[in-house]
């Protein structure tokens, strides 16, 4: 399977109603720079495009108005937006916005899954006059997994205190496989395969009592995590876990932003170049 298979996680969402705090916030801390998507912006709902430093294409977006609450969103890629609906509803999940249409653009649906974290599913879209610039950004979206460069969202993770029903559900919604991640230094900590041979996000078990609670998360690739942990404090963030690093030298930390939402910052090991 490819990057841009059904069911792979290739996109996220911010929604809000105070677009500009939360440029504020995350445009001087992660470099990232952003552009009204005139096409996606209906109903009242400016739709804004998240641009990773140096990127030529998007990676995620900002959505203004009625999303359900201030709160950062995981996409998945959908064949069919309605029918997925109707199977993760049986799965348990919780319909937040239903299927709909945005033109010709996409399809999409908001959901909470039966842990109440929020994801979404968006369709490709079927204008053709979009076609080439679609073309391109996935082009771009699949070189940035294999590369990514500090700015982008270069992993995810779901932190669970029911790590068994976690699994279960994203198993049968997505065919996500999960393998035990031994570099992670004796935490419970598992990869997600999504639809390729490489992991694209992980899951921390939070079973045993510490605290943590439930949550998914975009993970943000920077150079220097304690630094920019440091100064997403400083703009009115919150450090929730770390910043931490494992045996292989990769370093992490969880953050909530000024709304209350999760993110994760990681830095890669030195040897991994």
């Amino acid at each position: 399977m490819r990057f841009m298979s059904p069911g792979s996680v290739v996109w996220f969402e911010i929604g809000t109603a105070d677009l500009q705090t939360v440029q504020n916030f995350y445009g001087p801390l992660l470099g990232w720079t952003f552009e009204v998507d005139p096409d996606s912006s209906f109903d009242g709902r400016t739709y804004t495009r998240i641009i990773a430093p140096g990127a030529p294409w998007p990676m995620g977006a900002i959505q203004q108005g009625e999303t359900g609450g201030e709160v950062i969103n995981l996409s998945m890629l959908s064949a069919d937006v309605g029918a997925d609906v109707d199977k993760l509803t049986a799965l348990g999940a919780e319909v937040v916005v239903p299927a709909t249409a945005v033109g010709d653009v996409t399809v999409f649906a908001r959901l909470k899954d039966p842990r109440g974290n929020t994801f979404s599913l968006f369709s490709r879209g079927s204008s053709e006059d979009l076609a080439e610039r679609a073309q391109a950004t996935e082009e771009h979206m699949e070189a940035s997994a294999f590369q990514p460069q500090p700015g982008s969202m270069a992993w995810f993770e779901i932190g669970t205190t029911d790590p068994q029903a976690t699994i279960d559900f994203y198993s049968s919604a997505f065919g996500w496989r999960f393998e035990k991640d031994e570099t992670a230094g004796g935490k419970p900590y598992f990869n997600i395969f999504t639809g390729g041979d490489r992991p694209g996000g992980g899951l921390w078990e939070h079973s045993s009592g510490t605290g943590d609670g439930d949550y998914m998360m975009p993970s943000i690739l920077v150079t220097d995590v304690p630094a920019t942990a440091a100064a997403a404090t400083d703009a009115g963030a919150r450090v929730e876990h770390g910043p931490e690093t494992n045996p292989d030298g990769l370093v992490f930390a969880r953050l909530l932003d000024p709304h209350g939402n999760h993110f994760g910052l990681f830095s890669q090991p030195a040897h991994s170049g």
